[in-house]
C-alpha cells in the first residue's frame, strides 16, 4: 500500500487537480491536491541558511576594508533589516488574495502573476531564472576553488610558501559536475530537507573555522595590521578612483549577499498547511536571517581586524592562513560540501519551471510522466523519470562546461547579482504588497515604501557600476591558465 500511495503521489504532483477521490490517498494530499506538504520552521530555516550563507562570507573582511568600522557593520546590519522587511512582504504573497486562505503560487512568477500580471511576469522569469543560472555556474567555480585550495595547502605545508602550488580548476568542476548529476535526481524541492541541513551545518563549519583563524591571527599580532574608521586610506592603500570602484563594490557584495528572494517562494511551497505559512516562512526568515548576519558580522569584523586593509577576497581559499594546514583543509572540505547543497537549492526553481512548461506544452507525452520503478538495494523503490534524468543532466553538463570556458565568470556573476537584486529582493515584493493590501496612493506608508524602492534601486546602480568596472579590469589582465603542478 504504501508504494502505490507513493505512485500515485507522484502522479498527483503533476497534476494539481487532484481529481482522485480515493479517501485513503485524499489523506497524503493538501488543500490544492498535490501531496501533503511537511515543511516546518527548522527545514525551511536551513533551506534559507543554504541560499543565503555562501563562500562569500568570508570575503565580507574584505568589504568591510573597504568601508572601514563605521560604514560596514553599518551597511551589513541595515540590508539585513531590508532583505527581512521584504521578505516578510513577499511571504504573505503566497497565497493571494488572502494571504492565510488564498490560493497557493507556487512560484516567484506565479505570485506576480496573481498580483501584478502584464509585462512584469516575463521581466520577473527574466530576472530570476538568469540569475539562477549565474549563480549554477558561479557555484561550480567557488568550488572548485576550495577543492584546488586543499590540494595547494598540502603543497605549501610540504614545500613551502614561496612555492607557486598551482593546479588545474577543471578536474574539480569535473568531481562536482558528477556529484550534482546524482543530486539533481532528487525529484523537488520537498524531498531536499535533508541536504540543505547538510550544507547549513557545513556554512557554520567554516564560517567558524574562519573566524577562529581571524580571532588567533588578530590576538596573536605579528604582522603590521592597520585598520581606519573608513577604510583603505586613499594615497596610501589605493588612488581616489580605486577607492570609489571598491566602494562600489563592497556595498554590492552585502547587499547580494543577503540575497535569497529568488528561492523565497519555491521554499515557502514545502510549508505544511498549518500553522499558516506566511507566519512559518517570517518566523524561519528571522532565524535564517539572523543567524547570518551574526555569521557575516563576524567574520567581516573579525577578518578585517586580523588583515586590516590588505584583507584578502577570501581569507581560506586565497591563503590569507597557511596554518594549520589541516584545518584550512578541513574547512574548503565544508565549503565545497555546503556548495554542492546550496546548488541544488538554486537549481530547483529552474527544473520546476522547464518541467512544468514541458508537461503544460505536451500534456500527453508519457516520456514526460511516466515513473519507472527501480528497486535499489539499501534505498527500496525509487522511480525515475527519464526525461527528468536527461535535462537535469545536460543542465548541469552545460552549467560546469561554460564554467570551464569562462573561469572569471564569478565577476561576471556580481554584475547579474546587480541586475537582480532590486527587482526580486525589493521592487516586486513591495509592489505585491501595495497592491494586495490596497495601500492608498501617497498615503504616508506608500511614500516610505517607495523611498525604500527607490534608494535601493540607486544601490543597484552604484554595484552594478562597481561590477562592470572591476569585470573590465579582470579581462584586460587576464590569462589563460597554465597548469604547474
Amino acid at each position: 500500500m504504501a508504494s502505490e500511495v507513493q505512485k500515485n503521489s507522484l502522479y498527483i504532483e503533476q497534476d494539481p487537480a487532484g481529481n482522485i477521490e480515493s479517501g485513503e490517498i485524499r489523506k497524503n494530499l493538501d488543500d490544492d491536491g498535490r501531496v501533503k506538504r511537511t515543511g516546518t520552521v527548522v527545514t525551511a530555516s536551513a533551506h534559507i541558511i543554504t541560499a543565503v550563507i555562501g563562500s562569500g562570507v568570508l570575503s565580507l573582511a574584505w568589504a568591510i576594508a573597504q568601508l572601514g568600522w563605521v560604514a560596514g557593520p553599518s551597511v551589513l546590519i541595515v540590508f539585513s533589516f531590508i532583505t527581512y522587511f521584504t521578505s516578510t512582504l513577499l511571504a504573505d504573497c503566497y497565497r493571494s488574495p488572502d494571504p492565510v486562505t488564498g490560493k497557493r503560487n507556487y512560484t516567484y512568477m506565479d505570485v506576480v502573476r496573481a498580483n501584478l500580471g502584464g509585462m512584469k511576469v516575463q521581466l520577473c522569469g527574466l530576472a530570476q531564472y538568469v540569475n539562477l543560472v549565474g549563480v549554477s555556474i558561479g557555484y561550480t567555480i567557488t568550488a572548485s576553488i576550495s577543492m584546488v585550495a586543499v590540494k595547494r595547502s598540502n603543497c605549501f605545508h610540504k614545500h613551502g610558501h614561496h612555492v607557486k602550488c598551482n593546479t588545474s580548476n577543471y578536474p574539480y568542476m569535473v568531481i562536482f559536475a558528477s556529484i550534482q548529476i546524482l543530486l539533481s535526481q532528487i525529484p523537488n524541492f520537498h524531498t531536499l530537507s535533508w541536504l540543505s541541513i547538510v550544507a547549513a551545518v557545513m556554512s557554520f563549519s567554516y564560517a567558524s573555522i574562519g573566524v577562529g583563524l581571524a580571532v588567533a591571527k588578530a590576538i596573536g599580532g605579528g604582522d603590521d595590521v592597520r585598520t581606519t574608521l573608513t577604510g583603505v586610506t586613499v594615497g596610501v592603500d589605493v588612488s581616489g578612483a580605486e577607492k570609489v570602484w571598491r566602494t562600489f563594490q563592497a556595498i554590492g557584495d552585502i547587499a547580494f549577499a543577503y540575497a535569497f528572494s529568488t528561492v523565497l517562494i519555491e521554499i515557502q511551497d514545502t510549508l505544511k498547511s498549518s500553522p499558516p505559512e506566511n507566519k512559518v516562512m517570517k518566523r524561519a526568515s528571522f532565524v535564517g536571517i539572523s543567524t547570518t548576519t551574526l555569521f557575516y558580522v563576524l567574520c567581516g569584523c573579525v577578518g578585517y581586524a586580523a588583515f586590516g586593509n590588505a584583507a584578502p577576497g577570501n581569507f581560506l581559499t586565497g591563503f590569507g592562513f597557511y596554518e594549520p594546514f589541516w584545518l584550512i583543509d578541513f574547512a574548503n572540505i565544508c565549503i565545497a560540501v555546503h556548495l554542492i547543497g546550496a546548488y541544488q537549492v538554486f537549481c530547483q526553481p529552474v527544473y520546476g519551471f522547464v518541467e512544468k512548461w514541458c508537461s503544460t506544452r505536451w500534456p500527453e507525452s508519457k516520456f514526460l510522466r511516466e515513473e519507472r520503478a527501480l528497486d535499489i538495494p539499501l534505498y527500496g523503490i525509487y522511480y525515475v523519470n527519464f526525461f527528468r534524468l536527461i535535462w537535469r543532466t545536460a543542465y548541469v553538463i552545460v552549467t560546469a562546461v561554460i564554467a570551464m570556458i569562462f573561469p572569471f565568470f564569478n565577476d561576471f556573476l556580481g554584475l547579474l547579482g546587480a541586475a537582480s537584486f532590486y527587482p526580486l529582493t525589493v521592487y516586486f515584493p513591495i509592489e505585491m504588497y501595495i497592491s494586495q493590501a490596497k495601500i492608498r496612493r501617497f498615503s504616508m506608508t506608500w511614500i516610505w515604501l517607495k523611498v525604500l524602492s527607490w534608494a535601493c534601486l540607486i544601490v543597484s546602480i552604484v554595484a552594478a557600476a562597481g561590477s562592470i568596472q572591476g569585470l573590465a579590469h579582470d579581462l584586460q589582465t587576464f590569462k589563460p591558465f597554465k597548469n604547474e603542478d
